[in-house]
């Protein structure tokens, strides 16, 4: 008689860590949810004209109250829904590149995937074809691409194919080197740059709505492939030959998580400017919640991370006014510091 062979996602969930019961998830989720609804109506209320919770709720649902009206539909509301987008998708990506570098302390930046976006995008202005919403996104997902092939191909040569390590120090060295580059084809023409200069910061302001309808279908696609992958990365959690050892495929895993997080970051990057940070916290966060099973760790991811970042747009709209801070500067406030504690934790490499 063949013995049944356990289930992958549940057989690493269980030995790689204590989970959680249903009834906490649970619990957990519907906290992350109303967070999310917070986090939304303060986006759309906060800013340089304070608007009462229920006048927003007023506008939304077809009222008119004049300039107010104005300020929430054609002004906050696409950049609250630019804000859901990019949140999911660093969010996610982020959980991603932790799970598949089993690296704790990874962010979708890791793999050069941000880097790679924003020199496609420098190198576009200068030759002048980054035109249009479509041109945008194109150039965003071709430097993504060619960023994130290029440092699985570094982190295959040799002995022992593409490993977590070897991944990691590809994406770092290449992602310092399209940097550089990128800063200095800005700095050769201020004026012409200027917009992406302020695009470099990482904001949500004066974003346009249109990529987004662009991008949506990207972000979709690589969403749906993160949850598809949550058993398989439960297995990769465990070691590789332990994965493969429970029927795990991990270079289709590792492939198409890379995909994943080149459709995720790439989106991001291209909709809101690099933003970091929310690839890092999020995951850990969501983890102390849900325990190590990546399914959902992902899902949770889905929800949690439009909270932050939406929550530091808010917060940079009030801490210098009438300005205000980009979110990805907020973002990196907040972040140094977690980045501290979490290094300093003992069970930080516990995923």
């Amino acid at each position: 008689m063949t013995a049944l062979r356990p289930r992958p996602g549940i057989a690493a969930a269980t030995a790689a860590g204590e989970t959680r019961s249903p009834a906490s998830r649970a619990v957990g989720l519907l906290v992350v949810l109303v967070l999310l609804v917070a986090a939304v109506l303060a986006s759309l209320a906060v800013g340089a004209r304070a608007i009462p919770p229920l006048e927003v709720l007023q506008i939304l649902f077809g009222q008119d109250s004049g300039q107010n009206a104005l300020v929430v539909r054609q002004l906050r509301v696409p950049r609250t829904l630019i804000g859901l987008a990019v949140g999911a998708a660093l969010g996610v990506a982020g959980a991603l590149i932790q799970a598949v570098t089993r690296n704790p302390l990874a962010d979708p930046g890791i793999l050069g995937v941000n880097s790679g976006a924003a020199f496609a995008l420098a190198l576009g202005t200068a030759l002048g074809v980054a035109a249009g919403p479509l041109g945008t996104l194109a150039l965003a997902f071709l430097g993504a691409f060619a960023a994130s092939v290029l440092v699985y191909a570094i982190g295959s040569l040799g002995r022992g194919g593409a490993s977590p390590v070897r991944l990691i120090l590809a994406g770092v060295a290449l992602g310092a080197v399209l940097a550089g580059i990128t800063q200095a084809i800005v700095l050769t023409d201020r004026e012409r740059f200027a917009a992406m200069t302020a695009w470099q910061s990482g904001s949500l302001l004066d974003r346009d709505i249109n990529l987004l309808w662009w991008a949506l279908p990207f972000v979709g696609a690589g969403l749906v492939i993160a949850l598809a992958l949550g058993s398989s990365l439960n297995a990769i959690a465990l070691g590789d030959d332990l994965a493969a050892a429970l029927g795990d495929n991990v270079m289709r895993t590792r492939v198409l998580a890379v995909t994943a997080v080149m459709l995720l970051a790439g989106s991001a990057t291209a909709l809101a400017g690099p933003i970091a940070f929310v690839g890092l916290m999020v995951p850990h966060m969501v983890r102390w919640i849900v325990g190590p099973d990546q399914r959902w760790i992902v899902a949770y991811s889905v929800l949690a991370a439009p909270v932050l970042l939406l929550s530091a747009d808010v917060v940079g709209r009030v801490l210098v006014p009438p300005g205000e801070l980009p979110a990805g500067i907020v973002t990196a406030l907040i972040g140094a510091p977690v980045l501290i504690v979490l290094v300093r934790r003992r069970k930080a490499s516990e995923l």
